[in-house]
């Protein structure tokens, strides 16, 4: 097996991967009806402009060349034409960006999957508003695509292929000259395509870049003002901002230069078709009266290549945003197991078997060898760094090892490799509270049922109670955004509540009782070991590791001493003892 390894690939490349906008394409399949109903008021919104611009022409070259007014129906048909150019450009707008914000909704929760599904393996080390950027503000950017690209690109091509069918049955000479123009018109947007989106991917990597300092900025505020620092983390926001100025002015600056050629190419286009139909006019091909509405069909249906070309590229300056999208959509995760296998009832414990793991540097862990029997509380001990926090990490399978096995154990001896159990499973078997206790807005009981909304009242009441979180404050007490209103001990106490409300059988603390003190810590083992649990602590403090069954040393990547307080203590020159006088508590 391969070595698993915790980088990330860097959130802006220059430039963004082909085909990035296609990928999103399929997004539309959920709303075919939808996609079929914008296309048709698209098409009709243009056909009927395109109608309405060559019938009033002809109208107006009828009365001026023959002296003949305009009939009855040739004023109801321009009317009809009119509230039928009305209704559909509302009836178009209003589909288009009905489907594109229906997208942009799916396109958001399948981000979160990905992110959540590839967590923390391939989100480790990426900032959170970087990530934040990804799952709003790219998003969001795509609106365009799907509101204003799509169908309009579909019919504009059907508008001009029908003007030119009939252009090249009344005047082919028409055809020809807007022909080149409407060519030029739509290869455009791809002759400048790769600096466009190497433009986009700047403007994209600014803004996630951007948006991640000011999350920080946000979050540490207390430390910021507290240091006197703030001043140099507001001339960082400054410049974080210039660049995104400048991204921005650049792109801005190369889509007027593309829009004047646009109208350059249209002004040839113009005095190509008023050439053309003189030269008709005068050979006798085309009757006087027609051709100011042989003219102007020939540059209406020429109007809509010319708009779809403005908004391909634009669509191509997303390419960044939608690359970075589209990679989070289809993060891997963890292999599922093929044939899941069911745990078996009761207690189970735990044993990694031969493992290895690395970040990709050197081992991390090299061959750990560790068994917890079903109910035994474990401490874990090594030096910072050591390999503790993967051991708990592997545990509940946020990576996989790279040899060797992470099993949980039957009381009866039975193995289960965890990357054979169902996910769903799994987390409601292991369950690990970290060194960070992340809180959301909302009250005590919403962030307690985070674990189980199924929970009652009465497992609500007693988990709080267990953990004295029911001292901290009514359950229906406002808790402010990450836990800012707490202290780390009320926020360490919430959190193992909500992992006693899950009724974990195995449970994994990583450092989660070093905010508490010697008293909560005692209390919560009490709990701890009254309800049965199979308990691994990771910990500093002297009484939390003598009050284990047994305690493991990792030193080196493996497990080099177990045994009880008492014997490895009492043991001259026994690894734990060097560790206690080495290490703060």
């Amino acid at each position: 097996m391969s070595t698993v390894t915790a980088t990330t690939t860097p959130a802006g490349a220059d430039v963004p991967a082909r085909g990035a906008l296609r990928a999103l394409l399929p997004a539309l399949a959920a709303h075919r009806a939808m996609t079929v109903r914008t296309c048709a008021a698209a098409v009709l919104e243009q056909g009927s402009l395109v109608a309405l611009l060559t019938l009033a022409a002809h109208t107006v070259g009828t009365a001026v060349i023959d002296g003949h007014g305009p009939s009855a129906g040739t004023v109801a048909a321009l009317v009809a034409l009119v509230v039928t150019r009305a209704l559909m450009t509302w009836r178009e707008m209003d589909l288009s960006h009905d489907l594109a914000y229906r997208v942009l909704a799916v396109l958001r929760v399948r981000v979160f999957d990905g992110l959540a599904r590839s967590a923390p393996a391939r989100v480790a080390g990426r900032r959170s508003g970087d990530l934040a950027a990804t799952a709003m503000a790219d998003v969001e950017a795509l609106e365009f695509f799907y509101a204003h690209t799509t169908a309009q690109l579909l019919a504009a091509g059907t508008v001009f292929t029908g003007g030119s069918v009939v252009l090249a049955t009344v005047e082919p000479w028409l055809l020809a000259a807007v022909l080149p123009v409407a060519a030029l018109l739509a290869v455009a947007p791809f002759a400048d395509a790769r600096a466009r989106a190497a433009r986009g991917g700047r403007t994209r990597t600014a803004v996630a870049a951007l948006s991640a300092d000011t999350v920080e900025t946000v979050d540490g505020l207390r430390e910021l003002l507290a240091f006197g620092a703030l001043g140099g983390r507001r001339r960082t926001l400054a410049e974080r901002g210039r660049q995104v100025g400048d991204a921005q002015r650049a792109e801005a600056t190369w889509e007027a230069v593309a829009a004047a050629v646009r109208d350059l190419l249209i002004v040839a286009a113009v005095l190509g078709v008023v050439a053309a139909a003189a030269q008709s006019v005068t050979a006798g091909r085309l009757h006087g009266a027609w051709a100011p509405a042989a003219m102007t069909l020939a540059l209406s249906v020429l109007g809509p290549v010319a708009e779809s070309a403005r908004a391909l590229s634009q669509a191509v300056a997303l390419r960044a945003a939608a690359s970075r999208v589209d990679a989070a959509v289809k993060a891997p995760a963890l292999a599922p197991a093929p044939t899941p296998r069911a745990l078996p009832p009761g207690p189970l414990g735990v044993r990694l078997h031969r493992v290895r793991f690395d970040y990709g540097g050197g081992p991390v862990l090299d061959g750990v060898e560790l068994t917890v029997r079903p109910g035994q509380t474990l401490a874990l001990v090594g030096a910072s760094g050591a390999g503790k926090s993967t051991c708990a990490h592997l545990l509940a399978r946020f990576w996989d090892p790279a040899e060797g096995a992470v099993q949980l154990v039957s009381a009866h001896g039975d193995p289960v490799d965890v990357r054979e159990v169902n996910d769903a499973e799994l987390r409601r078997a292991v369950v690990l509270v970290g060194q960070e206790t992340p809180l959301f807005h909302g009250t005590l009981a919403e962030n307690l049922r985070l674990a189980a909304p199924e929970a009652d009242d009465r497992a609500l009441a007693e988990a709080a109670r267990l953990c004295g979180v029911d001292r901290i404050a009514p359950l229906d007490t406002l808790v402010g955004e990450r836990g800012a209103t707490l202290s780390g001990g009320q926020r360490a106490r919430i959190a193992l509540a909500r992992a006693l409300l899950v009724s974990p059988r195995v449970l994994i603390l990583d450092e989660s009782t070093a905010h508490l003190d010697n008293t909560g810590d005692a209390q919560l083992a009490t709990a701890l070991r009254r309800e049965g649990h199979t308990t691994i602590v990771i910990a500093h403090r002297p009484a939390t590791i003598r009050r284990a069954d047994r305690i493991a040393v990792l030193e080196g990547g493996r497990v080099t001493e177990e045994g009880t307080w008492e014997a490895l203590t009492g043991r001259h020159g026994s690894a734990l003892n060097r560790i206690l006088t080495t290490t703060p508590s």
